[in-house]
């Protein structure tokens, strides 16, 4: 399991989602209407964006599409959901939208998903402010527009026609996917049989091919090279089980791990242990889910309360022992504590800051204090020289001490919250440095 292929910065995020392009370059299929010279590149790149509308299967890059649009023309992005809003969610965004408009001179691309379930009074709504430049409107549907969408809203909006993604399109993607920092970072081996295949299974959705990707990834091994592999034996175990029938309803695998994980971040049991049965009953690996469990218990609850990660392993145990359908009782012990235990993401976050620092800053040396001196030679370069031995100082603490390179003597990573056991943890934390700070020994000044 190879859990350190998720992290982020700001906590779990999808692949998919860490994969939208920045730059046209970088946009994977659609070339008939982004390639060199296209109708809709030129646009871009003359500053002459329109309104329009995106017909074209799910998958296919059309939330991504308008995001870009709007990051390329520096356009304020705003979003509504068919099927989540209503008219007054329209109002809002349009006052917002004047607003922007009026004191910062900024426009705004709002991006309407699945259009073509507002009803005619609701995409009525948008025509003046479309008329009069209030935003930008890009919707999306995968409905034909001629049916669905009101002949007013046509007459003002451009339809542009998005294709299935062709399997070459879905390989580059992965292949980028596979060695880009924001993505799996060059970590893994897939050789480019098992990168068809992929593709192949995505039936050219690029959101699918992407989650088949980080799911399998999950379950490499190292085979004796030195980095995980995803193999075809594990992307069959795959397409088996949490791409067989992990969600009846039609929604993404990842959507229903995001909301378990931040139900869990949320402390809500009952929201948590939803989105667990959720998943299981949709045929999802209850072993990816235990892997998830203890990722989640070190990221957002961490040492506020240290049992959760054992009770985690516990349950991941017990479900290798067991199988299904014993052991998922175990995992639905297990997202319940985590969801009820203190939160803390102090562990978290100062190991991404020390890797960013080390990645960043010099190979500092170790300092002579703290080198091991096995042999005389060592010795007589003064290798553990001045060390104090922590267990021979009062309260076995050598206070005025420093473990760190002296440049850079003085950082800060861990700050336990003043949740569950950190408070305990900082109290400590600042009885130590108020004894270092009163030290007359201190090692670097």
């Amino acid at each position: 399991m190879q859990d350190s292929l998720f992290q982020a910065t700001e906590g779990f995020r999808p692949l998919a989602a860490r994969m939208r392009p920045l730059r046209l370059d970088d946009y994977v299929g659609q070339a008939h209407l982004v390639g060199p010279g296209k109708p809709l590149r030129r646009a871009v790149e003359q500053g002459q964006l329109h309104s329009m509308i995106l017909w074209g299967p799910p998958g296919v890059g059309k939330t991504t599409f308008a995001q870009l649009l709007a990051n390329l023309s520096d356009l304020s992005f705003e979003t509504v959901s068919a099927v989540l809003s209503g008219v007054k969610d329209i109002r809002e965004i349009v006052e917002r939208a004047k607003h922007r408009k009026k004191m910062e001179g900024r426009d705004t691309l709002l991006f309407v998903d699945e259009v073509h379930r507002f009803n005619k009074g609701q995409q009525d709504a948008f025509l003046p402010h479309i008329e009069d430049g209030t935003f930008i409107f890009v919707g999306a549907t995968t409905e034909n527009p001629s049916f669905e969408l009101n002949s007013a809203l046509l007459s003002r909006t451009r339809v542009y026609v998005l294709k299935n993604l062709e399997e070459a399109d879905v390989v580059r993607l992965l292949s980028r996917a596979l060695m880009a920092s924001e993505g799996l970072d060059g970590r893994l081996v897939v050789d480019d049989s098992v990168l068809a295949l992929i593709a192949s299974a995505s039936g050219g959705d690029a959101r699918r091919a992407l989650n088949i990707l980080e799911v399998a990834s999950d379950l490499a091994e190292d085979g004796g090279e030195g980095q995980p592999r995803i193999t075809e034996a594990h992307l069959e175990q795959v397409l088996q089980t949490s791409l067989r029938r992990f969600d009846k309803g039609g929604d993404v695998f990842y959507d229903q791990i995001s909301a378990l994980h931040k139900s869990v971040r949320g402390s809500d049991p009952d929201g948590s242990l939803y989105w667990l049965c959720r998943m299981l009953d949709g045929g999802c690996d209850p072993l990816y889910v235990a892997r998830r469990l203890v990722r989640i218990a070190s990221e957002d609850i961490g040492n506020a309360d240290p049992r959760a990660l054992q009770l985690s392993m516990d349950a991941w145990d017990a479900q290798e022992r067991l199988g299904s359908p014993e052991g998922e009782l175990a995992l639905a012990q297990a997202v319940t504590y985590l969801a009820l235990a203190p939160k803390s993401n102090g562990v978290y976050k100062a190991f991404n800051q020390c890797m960013a620092d080390i990645r960043n800053d010099p190979d500092y040396e170790v300092p002579v204090h703290l080198r091991n001196a096995p042999t005389k030679l060592m010795k007589s370069l003064g290798h553990g020289d001045d060390y104090r031995y922590a267990h021979d100082e009062p309260d076995g603490f050598a206070a005025g001490e420093s473990y760190l390179p002296e440049a850079v003597h003085g950082r800060r990573y861990y700050q336990p919250v003043n949740r569950g056991l950190e408070i305990k943890l900082g109290e400590k934390r600042q009885r130590l440095d108020a004894l270092n700070a009163q030290s007359s020994r201190k090692r670097y000044s």
